[in-house]
């Protein structure tokens, strides 16, 4: 619902983190900074400057920065744009966690940071946290910064850093200025942008009607977007596009002899829905241009429904009971809802498509280009569907993000709901079989990597291109861990009975998942699959990988840490087994049988202890003797045996 969604790449950090780097690598070895924006969970538009974003330390490590930092070890952002909102209840761009430890700390950025437009609302505050910039230039907040450096309460130091990042990024800038710059090419820029689109439009389903026969046909089309394409959001995002192609115009381009083209707007009324029914039988298909409901997202403003604009499904409903052969095409900022699914006989998402998308369509309808394009958000049935659901759109100035690391995909695996159509879904005019999955090796160590290969071919009659994406499913985790999640994808173009194969490297990271307790990302599985995937519920091949388990942080051993934690740990049962025996007399089967008594407990070791022989065992003793027992026991690797699926579930 995010009324800014459309600026976004993807519910996925892997897709977000790879589609930002090579954008920000394209326009920086050109001489142009990116900004990489807007850091972080700035998801929603709903009094976006004040709500804050309450996210845990995991979820934020392992799906709201971690596009970020993919984005950022691979590119190095010029500069990096601090949120509107809160987030854990302090402002984004006053944030020293985020923006000093995390940013630069963790992982080591260099450049500016800049604030999102009047963001800042106390700048020494921010300065000290990190923000460099604060945009627009504002006398007030400067004449505060002023007061309290003369003050003494900023360090000069830290306005010094400031300065020198401000003028890296200037001499950055100086330097790419003085790059040759090539001419403006309105018509290469133009064929590029219908390049973009065509292999962006994802073919959702398709039962057999397309691609259209260019002769013969008897088309109607039915919908302003047709002749009046929504393009692009508005708001900042919104670009002056130096042409616009018309879908009618490029469509009626394409029909060779004997066709018939009509075209009607979207019926206001029963006499002309009636109109239009009776135009739809004697058409052999008909083509929708569906839409969301327009002026209800962008920013400042989130959509309300997952819902198509007012009488679009039940258009579409009547005219698939009528009997007529329905495609449609939709235009949307994100996923909406189609309780019409099942009576389409074809359905295309174009999103926002860009000045390109009339002929990037017209040539996927017809034939002329091969559909690739894969999904990077989950479409939900309904909107109750969407695991944040329920926490949505906050209240009191608070939006919790209670589906945690179950974020897209993630959440509708771990809850076995079927979405309308799954993550990464997009299908085809050929068929790809996926030949073989082979590993570089049979286990990942800290450290390590595993290089996937994937063959694949092409098993239909016409060129296309497929879009491999690679699962990792972790088996017993020591945390809870999502069923699978994307770690890489690549593309392949083939041409009829052509076979390729795509590497894909992958690191222990991509293994690994945070735990706060450690603060880190760690390495801890007994075994982990690799699946080699169509969609994130279109497995076509998976291979085995043997797991490790890295030394947890030692619990404390102190004569209050619950029993059962310290006896896990087979050094500190065997001190405890030595001071019954030394103190209390016991023999050893005595002590093992009461070390055995007391390994379930949830109380304090001393406490548990007690329960049983009373205070013939001092507590300072007990103490004592967990002092002296070894250090350093290593959790154990957990066997993925009938266990791991319970674990999983």
């Amino acid at each position: 619902l995010a009324g800014r969604a459309f600026e976004y790449y993807s519910e996925d950090p892997v897709v977000s983190g790879e589609m930002a780097a090579a954008l920000i690598n394209g326009l920086q070895d050109q001489g142009v900074g990116a900004s990489l924006k807007h850091f972080a969970c700035n998801n929603s538009e709903i009094d976006r400057t004040n709500v804050s974003s309450d996210v845990e330390e995991r979820t934020l490590r392992e799906i709201y920065l971690a596009g970020f930092e993919r984005a950022i070890a691979r590119a190095n952002p010029w500069t990096v744009m601090s949120a509107y909102n809160p987030i854990n209840g302090i402002q984004a761009a006053e944030h020293p966690w985020l923006l000093t430890q995390v940013l630069r700390q963790d992982w080591g950025f260099d450049g500016l940071v800049v604030s999102d437009w009047h963001a800042v609302k106390d700048r020494p505050a921010a300065l000290l946290a990190g923000t460099d910039l604060d945009m627009p230039e504002s006398g007030p907040r400067s004449a505060a910064l002023q007061a309290e450096v003369e003050g003494g309460q900023v360090p000069m130091a830290v306005l010094d850093h400031a300065c020198l990042r401000m003028l890296r990024l200037l001499r950055r800038a100086e330097t790419g200025a003085a790059l040759p710059a090539p001419p403006m090419n309105a018509a290469a820029h133009h064929a590029l942008a219908r390049q973009i689109a065509t292999e962006s439009i994802a073919l959702l389903k398709n039962e057999g009607v397309l691609p259209l026969p260019k002769t013969g046909l008897r088309l109607l089309v039915v919908g302003q977007g047709a002749v009046e394409p929504v393009i692009q959001g508005s708001g900042s995002a919104s670009t002056r596009p130096s042409r616009v192609d018309v879908p009618l115009d490029e469509i009626r381009a394409l029909l060779g002899h004997g066709c018939e083209l009509v075209h009607l707007p979207f019926p206001e009324d029963a006499e002309a829905t009636q109109i239009l029914l009776q135009h739809a039988t004697r058409a052999d298909t008909t083509l929708i241009f569906a839409s969301h409901r327009e002026g209800l997202e962008g920013e400042g403003a989130d959509r309300d429904s997952l819902a198509l604009g007012a009488g679009q499904d039940a258009l579409i409903d009547a005219l698939a009971r009528h009997g007529a052969q329905v495609v449609v095409t939709l235009t949307c900022p994100d996923a909406v809802e189609m309780p019409w699914m099942a009576q389409a006989q074809a359905i295309l998402a174009c999103f926002f498509p860009g000045q390109g998308g009339g002929a990037a369509l017209a040539a996927i309808l017809f034939g002329d280009a091969n559909p690739s394009g894969k999904l990077t958000v989950t479409f939900p049935q309904k909107i109750g569907d969407i695991p944040g659901f329920l926490s949505y759109p906050g209240e009191n100035l608070h939006h919790a993000y209670s589906e945690g690391i179950y974020v897209g995909y993630r959440g509708y695996d771990q809850r076995g709901t079927e979405p309308l159509f799954p993550f990464g879904h997009g299908l085809s005019y050929t068929g790809f079989r996926y030949d073989a999955l082979t590993l570089s090796t049979d286990a990942i160590a800290p450290e390590g990597y595993v290089t996937a290969q994937v063959t694949v071919a092409n098993t239909g009659q016409r060129f296309g291109k497929e879009i491999v994406q690679i699962y990792i499913r972790p088996l017993a985790p020591n945390l809870r861990r999502p069923v699978r999640e994307l770690k890489a994808f690549g593309k392949i173009a083939l041409n009829p009975g052509q076979s390729g194969t795509l590497t894909f490297r992958l690191n222990a990271r991509d293994f690994s998942h945070f735990d706060p307790r450690d603060g880190r990302f760690v390495l801890r599985g007994a075994g982990f699959v690799v699946e080699a995937a169509n969609s994130s519920r279109d497995i076509r091949l998976s291979a085995p990988l043997s797991g490790h388990h890295e030394p947890a942080p030692p619990v404390a051993r102190l004569t209050k840490t619950p029993a059962n934690l310290l006896l896990a740990d087979p050094k500190v049962a065997q001190a405890v087994q030595d001071v019954l025996s030394r103190i209390l007399g016991l023999s050893a089967a005595e002590s093992l049988a009461l070390i055995a008594r007391c390994r379930g407990s949830f109380l304090g070791l001393y406490d548990t202890l007690s329960w049983y022989i009373g205070e013939s065992l001092s507590e300072a003793d007990l103490q004592v003797a967990l002092d002296q027992a070894p250090p350093e026991f290593e959790y154990l690797a957990l066997s993925a045996g009938p266990g791991a699926a319970m674990d999983q579930r």
